[in-house]
């Protein structure tokens, strides 16, 4: 969109915008007239001005023109999933679903290359429209309605940051058998090192970890059991119900990408990049845990500091100190796990209202790290059961989201970008209504109740696949298919009557 139909003072199309050392992004977003009270929190964005001189991104959900190079998805992604929360993703295979290694492989390979299909998808979206992936959702949602997706990812990303917090700590604490980092402090290790970091480039992150999963991969191979695992009913059941918990927002990492750039290239570095490390990590973590029958004294480790322990079994345990070396840069990892986390949870929470717009990012990062601090503390002896939980419920309303964000831009936008003003995204009169997305929200949610197969739920379908005590998680699949028949028709009646 021009600058002239838009009647806004965009900030990166400006003649001065990244060329002049003495114009910074903060000052130009105060200048921006979108009818955010920035002046509200005048002292905030002070601080904020002072650390855009150094590099720090002060732009928010703010309409973005690309500047970044083409293949930075793909060192992004590598880098925040070559890490041991992938890992403990694995280990679910056997320790909560009771899978073999080949069946945990399959599934693991199966569900990360047809999960990841949407995240690739919405990664083109962000270098067409310049906006952030929740900012999107309002030309689905309408601009109420994408309240309860906005909710969620909040919370998603939150829950990430407190099982990534735990799973780093428990590292650490394996570093050591006689004195031992507390939980606690090991948490707040984490967090602090994510807010530090989070200024640096972390796209080359990924190397020395990847190289220590290697020499982990040597010290495990011998001892693990390719066989491990059940048969049957049961165990189709529960390749469902781990399947769920493999699958992975995209467009807020390619905003600046330039909006000629192919959008086959931007999706295939971006589920490149994602791919590879969750399907050859994943597996890493599978493998581990069946070394247990040759290795009694890894079983002990993971007994008592489950993926840490495991981690620590095969590096600090046969290369002493080198290894205990290996072992801390390993749960030092968990910070690039981290860092999108944070950086999506600021731009998310600045959709819930002009107000949340107005905090300066860093500020809404600070608070969510102290709120994860805490709950990771919390959360720390029920990691296993906060985990599945988690991505379970992530499945089911990404499955939704993902669902109606699509049938929306193929049959109701044709597929064609010249069908969106991106900067209507703050103009609820010129969003769809919201009234069919929350509808086939709803008939999503219901499906996934129906499916859901969870330690504290299982849903009427859900209990009757596999093992009836346990069940088998389809509600993944019940939420996309619920809410893909009903979006369209109601869409096509709310489109007729409302006009957008």
């Amino acid at each position: 969109m021009s600058d002239a139909k838009s009647g806004h003072f965009d900030v990166e199309k400006s003649s001065g915008y990244g060329t002049l050392d003495d114009t910074h992004e903060a000052d130009l977003l105060e200048r921006l007239s979108d009818d955010v009270p920035r002046s509200k929190f005048a002292k905030l964005w002070a601080i904020v001005e002072f650390l855009d001189k150094y590099g720090v991104e002060a732009r928010g959900i703010e309409r973005v023109t690309p500047n970044q190079p083409p293949l930075a998805p793909f060192w992004m992604w590598l880098a925040a999933n070559m890490t041991i929360s992938t890992f403990a993703i694995g280990c679910l295979g056997n320790s909560i679903f009771y899978l073999g290694l080949k069946d945990a492989a399959l599934t693991i390979i199966f569900f990360n290359l047809l999960c990841t299909l949407p995240v690739a998808y919405f990664s083109t979206w962000g270098a067409k429209l310049g906006l952030r992936q929740l900012t999107l959702s309002r030309f689905s949602f309408g601009y109420f309605t994408s309240q309860f997706p906005i909710i969620l990812n909040c919370i998603a990303c939150v829950g990430w940051s407190v099982v990534n917090s735990i799973v780093g700590a428990q590292t650490l604490r394996a570093v050591s058998t006689s004195h031992q980092i507390p939980t606690a402090a090991a948490i707040v290790v984490i967090a602090i090192g994510t807010i530090l970091v989070s200024f640096m480039d972390i796209q080359y992150a990924w190397v020395p970890v990847a190289i220590i999963f290697i020499i982990y991969l040597g010290q495990i191979a011998r001892f693990t059991e390719s066989d491990f695992g059940g048969s049957g009913t049961v165990e189709a059941g529960n390749v469902i119900s781990f399947g769920a918990t493999v699958g992975v927002l995209a467009a807020d990492y390619t905003v600046r990408m330039p909006e000629e750039m192919s959008s086959v290239k931007i999706f295939f570095w971006t589920y490149l990049g994602l791919n590879v490390p969750l399907i050859l990590v994943e597996t890493l973590g599978a493998a581990a845990m069946t070394t247990f029958n040759q290795k009694t004294t890894w079983a002990d480790a993971y007994a008592e500091n489950s993926v840490g322990g495991l981690l620590g079994a095969g590096l600090a345990g046969p290369m002493g100190g080198f290894g205990s070396f290996l072992l801390v840069i390993m749960a030092l990892s968990i910070i690039a796990n981290n860092i999108p986390n944070m950086y999506s949870l600021a731009l998310t929470f600045q959709n819930i209202h002009p107000y949340a717009q107005a905090i300066p990012r860093i500020f809404i990062v600070i608070i969510g790290s102290a709120v994860y601090i805490i709950l990771a503390i919390v959360g720390a002896s029920h990691f296993e059961e906060w985990l599945e939980t988690l991505l379970n419920i992530l499945a089911y309303w990404l499955a939704i989201f993902s669902t109606i964000l699509i049938e929306e831009h193929l049959i109701f936008r044709h597929g064609k970008w010249s069908n969106y003003n991106p900067d209507d995204f703050s103009n609820w009169r010129k969003l769809p209504l919201g009234i069919a997305s929350f509808i086939a929200l709803t008939c999503g949610v219901a499906g996934a109740v129906l499916g859901m197969a969870q330690t504290w739920y299982i849903g009427v379908i859900g209990g009757m696949i596999g093992d009836p005590e346990f069940g088998g998680d389809i509600g993944f699949e019940l939420a996309f298919a619920f809410s893909a028949i009903v979006y369209p028709p109601l869409r096509w009646i709310e489109k007729k009557y409302w006009g957008y």
